[in-house]
Formats: structure tokens, sequence, C-alpha cells
């Protein structure tokens, strides 16, 4: 997965990679001229007392010196230009992604996995494109260059690099293999580290509401202390691994001047070439421990690749159509006839794992100029119905048309620009109330964007603010209360002017008053739209065009309230529990 994710990305750096390759040649070239270098200055200059030699040779090696550096130094900035540009497209890719995702896929990942994967996991795959290019390139040109010019100093201390390779090699090898499934675990325990602490920061309030605090703080000690036990397991296995590299160079080393006196008692290797010789080894046993180095960072980049590349591969299943259907200008999909008729036909859905479906054969049409409300118990299926009309979810049988145009054939844009859904639960951005409400129409002038807070009785409020429209809001729109939150997102609807507006459960935090109001305001605004809400408050549907009743997914009556009153049990019990029988007659 590594590679082919890293194969993917690092393509339109193919450029800067191509510069790093070169400049880590020059720079491994020029390590490995210096000790031949050095081995010279001893033997023909230092032995032979020629000094203009010595200065000569060491003037080059200067030269040679500053060239490796130089090179050195513009690889690791080409390296981090590279795998910082690796990070961004990786990251982007996978954001895009996630915007594709319908209800079923953000349930199947969870937006702390997601979160995760986004960051942490794709920190793991640009710092080890970072370190391969900067350590893994160098490593192999270094490796075998050196054992090239090792072997040219002497052939008969060779066999002493096979074995020192072949020791730490395998002691490697064996570390690595422990490592893999570790790093697995950490990832997956980070996940749930970041989905214990997301609820908790989310559910606060609920928390300090039912003194649940120690037992918080003892669910996420148990998993930050599993996270630690994990962690902990690999720094051994790291703090094993440095020990075990340094071991096998100094016995190296040791090996080579004992054995390598003894050649240069018999007069079969000078002074200078023994010299040469460690160093050579030093640096192939070094390059190996640079992409040990690199190698310990493969299996948890390894394992993040496959994380990222899960995302990356998961196909939304809301598809976009091959030859999708545009809205004709001020006009239906299909170009004639009235604009927003909302149709469902006999429409099943259930959710992943579900044992029961959350709607069966549910059918119902909604037409411009209307208000349709649906009505029912808890669990019935309302939301989940608001949803399949934009499309956040399909449905798995049955269909669902805007002017007779299934909603699969439509444009995901077209769809989205006809529909303005006003969520359960409200939710604003960071910024400010013109930003948050220019959500449905970037192009909205002010005057538009106070005519839509007037309706939305939201404008009174929005004038105590000293910045007035340029108030700032938190993110999640913390800093405002509840009903001030639901009236700024129906607003923000109501900017948008869309065909279909969706209310789903929109004035549950206002007060009967304002409720009223509202209801008042929003009439000639969408007179010529169509209107579905979904609401818990009878005095909310009263005056409702059609109301449907759902009980336990399926459609149980349609009718004015009037109608319902006398011919569905399901409705007129509604009605008695919320004590507004008296007023209904």
């Amino acid at each position: 997965m590594l590679t082919r994710l890293l194969r993917r990305h690092l393509r339109p750096y193919a450029g800067l990679v191509a510069v790093v390759l070169v400049l880590q040649l020059v720079a491994a070239l020029a390590s490995l001229l210096l000790p031949s270098l050095n081995a010279d200055i001893i033997d023909r200059g230092i032995v032979q007392t020629d000094l203009p030699f010595i200065w000569r040779v060491g003037a080059l090696m200067l030269a040679v010196s500053a060239v490796q550096a130089i090179a050195q130094i513009a690889a690791t900035w080409a390296a981090a230009r590279t795998a910082m540009g690796v990070g961004r497209d990786v990251r982007a890719a996978v954001f895009d992604r996630v915007l594709t995702f319908s209800s079923r896929e953000m349930g199947q990942f969870g937006a702390p996995s997601l979160i995760t994967r986004s960051t942490n996991d794709v920190q793991q795959v640009q710092q080890v494109t970072f370190m391969a290019l900067v350590m893994l390139v160098a490593a192999p040109i270094t490796a075998v260059g050196g054992v090239v010019m090792a072997i040219r100093q002497d052939v008969g201390l060779s066999p002493l690099i096979a074995v020192a390779v072949t020791a730490l090699l395998l002691a490697m090898t064996l570390v690595i293999r422990r490592m893999v499934p570790l790093f697995r675990a950490q990832q997956t325990q980070l996940d749930a580290v970041n989905r214990v602490l997301r609820e908790q920061i989310t559910g606060i309030r609920v928390i300090r509401a039912f003194t649940r605090e120690p037992e918080e703080q003892q669910r996420f000690s148990r998993t930050n202390t599993e996270l630690t036990r994990i962690g902990i397991r690999v720094g051994d296995l790291l703090a094993l691994m440095f020990p075990v590299v340094m071991l096998v160079m100094n016995l190296s080393s040791v090996a080579v001047i004992w054995f390598g006196a003894q050649r240069v008692e018999a007069g079969a290797m000078e002074v200078g070439a023994l010299t040469a010789y460690i160093s050579y080894l030093i640096q192939i046993l070094m390059s190996i421990m640079m992409a040990t180095m690199v190698a310990t960072m493969l299996p948890r980049a390894a394992v993040s690749a496959e994380r990222i590349s899960e995302v990356l591969d998961t196909r939304s299943t809301v598809v976009p159509p091959s030859e999708p259907h545009g809205p004709a200008p001020g006009g239906s999909p299909g170009g004639a006839g009235p604009s927003g008729t909302v149709t469902l036909t006999e429409v099943d859905f259930t959710y992943p794992g579900a044992d029961a479906p959350v709607l069966h054969d549910v059918s119902l049409v909604a037409r411009p100029g209307t208000t349709t409300a649906i009505v029912g118990g808890t669990g019935s299926g309302k939301t989940t119905l608001m949803r399949l009309i934009p499309r956040l979810a399909d449905v798995d049988d049955g269909q669902v048309s805007i002017d007779g145009v299934p909603v699969t054939e439509l444009a995901p844009e077209a769809l989205w620009s006809m529909t303005g859904l006003v969520p359960q639960r409200p939710y604003l951005f960071s910024g400010t109330v013109a930003s948050n409400l220019r959500f449905g129409n970037p192009e909205a002038d002010d005057d538009e964007l106070w005519e839509a807070l007037r309706v939305a009785q939201a404008e009174d409020f929005v004038r105590t603010f000293p910045e007035l429209l340029e108030h700032r809001i938190a993110q999640g729109g913390t800093n405002v209360s509840g009903g001030q939150r639901q009236r700024l997102c129906i607003a923000r609807a109501l900017v948008a002017r869309p065909r279909v507006y969706l209310f789903d459960d929109s004035f549950s935090a206002l007060d009967l008053a304002t409720d009223a109001r509202l209801r008042r305001a929003l009439g000639p605004v969408t007179r010529e739209a169509t209107v579905i809400v979904v609401a818990q408050r009878i005095s909310t549907v009263l005056d409702a065009d059609q109301i449907v009743v759902l009980d336990q997914g399926r459609v149980v009556g349609t009718g004015t309230h009037t109608e319902l009153l006398g011919s569905c049990p399901t409705y007129a019990e509604i009605v008695r529990s919320q004590q507004v029988g008296e007023v209904a007659v």
C-alpha cells in the first residue's frame, strides 16, 4: 500500500526526486573519496615526508568536503519540499474523498478515525518519505561504493565486511518483524483515544450534569494506558536496535584492526590503507544503520498508508450519474412544468447492520406552494426520510424524484442547489454571521442577509451584536444559544432561495410565540416553493396542507389535521399526548 500510495503522489515531484538522487549521488561519491585521499596523505605524504603533497591533497579534501556539504544541504532541502508536498496532496485527497461520502461511509469509518487518518497517518507517510529521500537513497550508494573502495584498499579483509553486514541485517530483520503488528495496534489504539476524547469534549455538559467525571476519567485513562503500553513495547524494540548496531560496528572495527595489523606487519598492507579500510567499514555499517532507521519507520508508515488507502479506495454509495440531468433555468430539471415537486414512491431504507428497515414502502408527494408536515414517534424514520431527498443516502428500494426526475439521475450540485436543508442538529461554522449565511449563496448582499434574518426571527438578536453581521461565530456555534443557532441555520437556508425547503425538526428550540411568528413570516417567502417540515409539536403543523404520519417506518396516515384526527389513531394519540385535543376540535 505504501509503495502504491507514494508512486501515485510522488509523480508530480519527479523532477525534485531526480534532483535529490543526483545530489545524494554526488554527496555519497564525495564521502567515499575522502578516506582514499586521507590514505594517500598518510602513505605518500607523511611516510615520505612530502609536505607539498600533503598541502595539495589536503586542499583537495577540503574542496571535496565542501562539495559534499553543499550537495547534502541541497538534497535535504529538495527532499523536504518533496515530502511536504506529498503530505499536502495526500491530506487533500483524503479530505476530497471524505466530502463525497454519504452517511453510510461516515458511519463505517467514524469521525475520530477519519481525523486520525488525515492527520497522524498522513504525517507518518510524510515523515518516511522525507527520511527515505534523505537516508534511504544515500545508504545503498554508500554501502555499495564503500564495499568497492574497501576491496580496492585490501581484498584480504573483505570477509569481515560480509560477516558484519550479515550479522547486522539478521538482527534488524528480527526486530522489525516484531514491530509491524505493534505499529498497527498503535494506530488503532490512537483512533480509540481520539474517539473517547472527542466524545468527552462534545458531551462535557452531560458528563457534568450527571457527575460522571470520575468514570470518564477512568475510561480515558484505560484507553490512554493501553496506547502507552503499546508505545513502550515499540520503544523497547527501538532501544534494543541501536545497541545491536553499535555492538556490530565496534566488533567489526576491532576485527579489522586486529587482522589488518597482522597484514601491515607482514607487508601486505600499508597503514594508510588500513585507516581507509576502517573508514569504509564504518561508512558501510553507518549506511546500513541509516537504512535501518528508515526501515523501523516503514512498518508504521505502511500501516498508515493502508489506512489512508482504505479511505481513498472507498467509493461512496451515493454515486453521481454518468449522464446527469441539469436543472433548466427557472424551471424543473426536465425543463417544463412546476418546479420542486418531491415524490417518494414505495421507498425502503435500511441502515448497515440493522435487523429491520428504518423506512418501508413509504410513498408521498409534496408539491410547490404547499407545506407537507411529517410527524411520528421517536425512531419512526422522519429524519432518515429527510436525508433521502437531498441524497445524503440512497434508498435500498423504491425511488425519490424531483419533478419526475429520480434524484439518482441529477447532478449532485444541481440537486443540492434545489434543496435547502435545515438539519435536526443546527451547526454553524467558525467565522462570522455573514460568512455562515453566505454558505447558501456566496453572492448574497447584506440586504438579502438582513431579509433572511428578519424572516427567521433572528434580526433582533443579531442587531444587538456590536459587529452586526461581522460578529464572530465559534466553531459549532457554541457562543450563541440553541434557539439562536436554529434561527441562523434557517436564515442560511433562506439566503439560498432553494426550490425545496427541508426543515428537520428545526423549530424545536423556539418558544411557541417565536415559532408562530417564524411560520407566518415564512409563508410569503416560500409561497412558490415546496416546504417539507418534520416536527414534534402539533402546533407547528396545524396549518400544513398535508400531514404524513409515520409509525415504525411506515406511512399510517396522510391528510389535513382535521382529517387525521378522525381517521388516524396514531395521529390522534400524538395530539392527545400533547394535550391539544380541545384546541383541535
